[in-house]
């Protein structure tokens, strides 16, 4: 503390101006985390050693909840299953798709802002409109799916009404908005200096090998960083 309080110190007038004018600017933000974030998760986590029905005053029993639903909670358990499943195959093709796109929105052709704006516009859509067109388009009766199956003489199955269809569905949904990750992907790619693989031309390497090791290599850190917020955003889409 004593430093900060040191750097503050010789700091111009105008310098500490600009800094305080930050301060308040996130003040705003700052407070609504602490408010709906920060506060709510450790009240959670204290509860969580608690038993309380909301009415009466919490009763401290130490690690009960967790051992109850690690033992005995088979929604629990099945909700981890059908996470780490859903997991397991969209991950891996939410990179695939991701790089796949911002490789193409990243070539040098004339309308490209077009296309990446086309892309990326299934990531601004609201969650909810996006889920009722879905549930349209995947309804067993009268969705566009499957009216266009039974064009070819395919009885369509019921996508989000049963077991075996209703987890390749919702991974089919996720990977619709995938433009998002792909607009990361290509921050990623434009901040790969050109030079590299104009050395690389020179040393007579074709295409794939300057993905695989040029690209690929450099892109790591993003790809890390994608899957972690994606594994964020997978836990939190079933709840037992």
């Amino acid at each position: 503390m004593l430093p900060k309080i040191g750097i503050w110190r010789n700091l111009s007038e105008s310098r500490r101006r600009e800094a305080l004018a930050g301060y308040l600017f996130i003040l705003p933000w700052l407070l609504g985390f602490l408010v709906f974030f920060l506060g709510p998760i450790i009240a959670s986590l204290i509860l969580s050693f608690t038993r309380w029905n909301i009415v009466g005053d919490p009763n401290w029993v130490g690690l009960d909840n967790y051992i109850t639903i690690f033992t005995e909670d088979l929604r629990f358990k099945k909700s981890v299953e059908v996470t780490l499943t859903y997991s397991l195959f969209y991950l891996p093709l939410e990179v695939i798709c991701g790089i796949g796109l911002a490789v193409l929105m990243n070539l040098k052709l004339r309308g490209i802002g077009i296309f990446r704006t086309i892309f990326y516009m299934p990531s601004v859509v609201p969650q909810v409109a996006a889920a009722l067109v879905w549930v349209w388009m995947l309804n067993q009766r009268y969705g566009v799916i499957n009216t266009l199956l039974s064009n070819v003489g395919v009885d369509g199955p019921n996508w989000l009404g049963s077991p075996q269809y209703v987890l390749p569905s919702l991974i089919l949904i996720a990977l619709w908005g995938v433009g998002g990750s792909a607009i990361i992907y290509l921050a990623g790619l434009q901040n790969i200096p050109e030079v590299m693989y104009e050395a690389a031309t020179v040393d007579g390497a074709n295409s794939f090998q300057k993905f695989f090791r040029i690209t690929l290599p450099l892109l790591t850190p993003t790809i890390f960083f994608q899957l972690v917020l994606g594994l964020i955003g997978v836990f939190q889409t079933f709840t037992p």
